[in-house]
């Protein structure tokens, strides 16, 4: 005689088979969410996790605000404010900040280490297709603070040349620097904008290999560095970067990285 026992584990057998069968993820069948609790409900999140942050603690927070359009109009140009102030004074400060998209061919877009400056960077990037954009900020206390929000896309922007690559004026002004800064945007602060001219190739184009500015930083008179940043192919052509200085440094300040191809870049920012 079957027990209601074996009865169950029948039901249970024969459901879980039918969920599979049906194109039913068995997790999801089984109540799990395969996303990992993401608030954009991404399914690349779990990986994404895996891969950039590991077994560190995290956390998706409302400190760490991720502005950009409902729809982007140019995928090649899709612009991006990232404010992390919110945790200043959280777990000894931030020590750096990852941006990636969740489904782009590359997903690794820059990490900014703002050291003397606020955690605030606005940037414009290459977009595929639709995806959440993610900042993940780390405290020096080893903690991971995740903040995003969902771009729609009508996509390609990481898969064709950009415009100077097209016409073929990039060699006329590679690494050439252009810098501002403004007074009275941010209280308490003085905002640098930065543009480095560089086609800023993805390598996804056919016949043009990567070739994107890779570092970069800012130093003052006495060696001291404000922020740093990595970048990655994702990043737009000629790359506008904005900052926010808690103060207007004195002297001049020296802007120094170079391209995955050993070019240097380098400029005088009068302060």
């Amino acid at each position: 005689m079957t027990s209601w026992i074996d009865r169950r584990a029948m039901l249970l057998r024969v459901g879980s088979a039918a969920a599979v069968a049906g194109g039913m993820p068995l997790a999801l069948w089984a109540g799990e969410d395969p996303t990992g609790g993401d608030p954009l409900n991404s399914m690349q999140w779990p990986t994404l996790r895996k891969q950039y942050l590991g077994d560190a603690p995290m956390r998706f927070s409302q400190d760490v605000v991720v502005k950009g359009p409902a729809f982007a109009d140019d995928a090649m140009n899709v612009p991006v404010l990232i404010d992390a102030r919110a945790l200043s004074s959280v777990g000894g400060g931030v020590e750096r900040i990852d941006v990636v998209s969740d489904r782009n061919p590359i997903r690794e877009v820059l990490s900014f280490e703002p050291l003397r400056c606020l955690p605030m960077l606005a940037f414009r990037f290459r977009m595929e297709q639709a995806s959440p954009v993610r900042a993940m900020v780390k405290t020096r206390d080893g903690q991971w603070h995740v903040g995003s929000t969902w771009v729609q896309a009508a996509g390609g922007g990481c898969t064709v040349p950009g415009t100077t690559r097209a016409d073929g004026s990039w060699s006329r002004t590679l690494n050439q620097v252009q810098t501002r800064f403004f007074s009275n945007v941010l209280a308490g602060s003085q905002r640098l904008r930065v543009r480095i001219m560089h086609p800023m190739d993805t390598g996804l184009v056919a016949g043009i290999p990567a070739f994107y500015v890779e570092s970069l930083q800012l130093m003052d008179d006495a060696g001291r560095v404000w922020w740093r940043l990595a970048l990655h192919e994702p990043v737009s052509e000629n790359p506008l970067l904005t900052f926010e200085l808690p103060e207007r440094p004195n002297g001049i300040l020296r802007l120094a990285g170079r391209d995955n191809n050993g070019n240097p870049i380098g400029a005088e920012v009068s302060a």
